[in-house]
This record gives structure tokens, sequence and C-alpha cells, in this order.
């Protein structure tokens, strides 16, 4: 019921309007330079700038997540990517956030961000639909999360998403997310500051029924570009660490 109804609600016209305005008040900090993020595992964030809170893309533990805690921390507004058996899963979030899952631009509490659609496989949208890439600014950082984009991106979709200071990309493959030599590809065209990767192969996986490959192949792949290793889940990103020429984020879950 809780899902229906999260669901029914952010159906009932948020897209409506050119700009839907989620909430007009905006906190204390809302706008402050920079934004902290957390990986909370597969293609999960969890976004602060300020005083707000941004989810994108909780999921279900199965499969190749199977070993995940379940993404379920306080947030003020949580972004769904995609539908599928094992994304989207919302009804573990804790209190009331505002949800969005459709395209469209949008602003929240001073943050703006726009949902812009993709195809989720390879053929055209017909195996596993559409995606929703989400191109955020909170703090002032161009961020671009790709969700489970499978299929390269058109000119239109390239003008929209325009030069990322931040690219959460997957790089795992499967048949509903690039693989490590489509990832590579695709940053050539985005030409993002900062990457990191997402949907790749971890311990969290269990192995019988998940078909995603670890992050060293992509690693391996794009030789020569500069690595940033963290060991811990978190990073904070403001404009005067960010490079000119691209550079890949590795963030460490704690298992």
């Amino acid at each position: 019921m809780r899902r229906r109804q999260l669901i029914g609600y952010a159906g009932a016209g948020l897209v409506t309007a050119v700009v839907t305005n989620l909430d007009t008040q905006v906190p204390v900090n809302a706008q402050s330079s920079g934004v902290s993020i957390q990986w909370l595992g597969h293609t999960c964030f969890l976004l602060t700038n300020g005083n707000v809170k941004i989810l994108i893309n909780p999921f279900r533990t199965l499969g190749c997540t199977a070993k995940y805690r379940s993404p379920n921390p306080a947030a003020d507004l949580v972004l769904i990517s995609s539908q599928l058996l094992d994304e989207g899963a919302i009804e573990q979030i804790s209190g009331n956030p505002k949800l969005v899952y459709q395209p469209g631009v949008y602003e929240f509490k001073g943050v703006k961000f726009q949902g812009i659609t993709t195809d989720h496989d390879r053929k055209g949208g017909k195996q596993f639909g559409k995606n929703v890439a989400w191109k955020l600014t909170p703090g002032g950082i161009n961020l671009l999360h790709l969700g489970g984009s499978a299929a390269p991106i058109t000119l239109e979709q390239k003008i929209l998403m325009g030069r990322p200071d931040v690219l959460f990309i997957p790089v795992g493959g499967s048949a509903k997310a690039y693989n490590s030599q489509e990832a590579k590809q695709m940053i050539e065209v985005l030409n993002p500051k900062l990457v990191i990767p997402t949907h790749y192969r971890t311990q969290a996986a269990d192995g019988a029924v998940c078909d995603i490959s670890p992050v060293d192949d992509f690693l391996t792949l794009m030789q020569g570009v500069n690595i940033r290793r963290s060991n811990n889940d978190s990073v904070a990103i403001n404009s005067k660490i960010l490079p000119e020429k691209t550079e890949i984020q590795l963030l460490s879950y704690k298992f």
C-alpha cells in the first residue's frame, strides 16, 4: 500500500509543468558550496547539500546486491531511474520523502534537477523499457546519474545532459547497463571531470545469479586515467577539488 501511495502521489501531476516546484521552502545552507556523496551499494547514492538529503535508486537486496544492506537512510527526496524487480525499492525508506520517477524539470528546496529519458537496454527499450537519468545541481556542482542506461545517447540527450562535474555511470554490463567499453565511450562523449563507477560486481553478489563484471575490468580499460581511491563510502565534492581532465573516484563499501 505504501508503495502504491507514493507512486500515485508522484504521478498525480508533478510533471505537468515545465518546472515543477516540489517545495518552496529553502532551508538555511541549502545552496552551500559543494555536496557530500555517500555510496550505499550498486547504483544507490545519498547526496547531502546543507540540510537537503537526496536518495537515488534504492534497491532490493537480491542477486548482485544480495549481501548489501538495504539502503534506507532518512531522505527528503527520492529519485528513481526505473522500477524493475530489483530497482526502485521505496517500501523500506523511512519518513515521508517526496518521490519522483518521471522525466521532467524540477526544483526542490533550492536544488534544481532534471529527469532525462534513455533506453534501459540495447533494443530501443523493447526489453526493459525506459530509464531516467538524473541531472542535479546541489551546491553548484553538476551531477549526472545515468541510472541503468545501456544504449548510446542521442544528440538531444547529450545537449540536455551537458558536461557533468561528476558522472555516475554503470560499468559492469548485463542486458540493462553499460559494459566497460560502452562506459568508456560514454565518458569520451560527455567528458566529465570526475567519474564514479556504479553497477559492478562486488562481494555483495550471490555468485550464482549475478551477471555483471567487477570494476577492475573497467579500470583496466581506462589505463592512463588518474584513479582516486577512498577508504570509506563517502566523498565531499566542491569546485576546488574538481580536476579539469577526467579522473575516476572509487568509493569503498563497508560490509
